[in-house]
């Protein structure tokens, strides 16, 4: 009775690490670096997202919230346009 409770839990974890591999390949489908200078200031970070426009956002509010101090300095370097975007392959 034991190896059969053993064999259910195993195909349920098996099956269990198939759906959520399968339902977030499609989560970091696109990938990039962008660069941003606030004053005087510069960083780049990368980012991954299931759309190239999440992405981009992501990586430009990583890389802002290195170079600002607050909130406000942060909504301001965001509004920003980068002054690098490289988009890469999904690795």
């Amino acid at each position: 009775m034991k190896r059969k409770g053993a064999i259910i839990v195993a195909l349920f974890a098996v099956a269990f690490a198939a759906v959520m591999i399968t339902s977030t390949q499609g989560l970091s489908a696109h990938r990039v670096e962008v660069c941003v200078e606030y004053e005087g200031r510069t960083a780049c970070r990368t980012a991954s997202a299931a759309t190239p426009d999440k992405a981009k956002e992501t990586a430009t509010v990583n890389a802002c919230a290195q170079i600002a101090s607050g909130m406000t300095d942060s909504m301001r370097c965001q509004g920003n346009p980068p002054t690098k975007v490289t988009w890469m392959d999904r690795k």
